[in-house]
């Protein structure tokens, strides 16, 4: 079984952990991506602005590469973390999109994923919740999807939804 773990930095790593115990098996693999939109004309401006002109395709490149690699770091960690804590080995992707559903459908797909787990913020009843991220790969994915709720709001050791960065929210339409 190939599992591909989408998160956006607010999935709660202990059901994820315990979801791919039971689920992966002996010779399963984990693939955790996230996925973010690169501001390309902010990262050109910032390139003029220290002096240096024109970025070539080459360094435009670089820059991206770069703002994938420290941006995407931290957003996996912690389920990165989980996950090799409890002896789960995976692989990690950055993925650049600017619609977060369909690159999560479109990674799953080109690495033959058999399970997408991502998570949900929001209560999975409601109208919002068919705008979301995780509504819409349940529904434009032709893989399995596992949604992770997102921890009790009583929980002393989860942080208040607000003080998560606002633009690394998975359900964000």
């Amino acid at each position: 079984m190939h599992m591909l773990i989408a998160t956006s930095g607010v999935l709660d790593p202990d059901p994820v952990v315990d979801f791919t115990r039971h689920l992966l098996g002996q010779n399963g693999r984990v693939t955790l991506i996230t996925v973010i939109e690169v501001p390309r004309a902010f990262l050109e401006d910032l390139h003029v602005s220290e002096g240096r002109g024109a970025a070539s395709g080459d360094e435009q490149e670089q820059a991206v590469t770069g703002y994938l690699e420290e941006r995407g770091r931290k957003i996996v960690e912690p389920i990165r973390s989980a996950l090799e804590s409890a002896r789960i080995p995976s692989e990690i992707q950055f993925v650049e999109g600017n619609d977060t559903a369909t690159a999560i459908s479109e990674t799953a797909r080109t690495l033959d994923a058999d399970i997408i787990v991502l998570g949900a913020t929001r209560p999975i009843f409601n109208r919002e919740a068919w705008e979301s991220i995780s509504a819409r790969v349940m529904l434009e994915s032709d893989r399995p999807v596992l949604v992770v709720p997102a921890p009790q709001r009583d929980d002393p050791h989860v942080k208040p939804r607000e003080e998560v960065e606002q633009d690394v929210d998975v359900d964000r339409p």
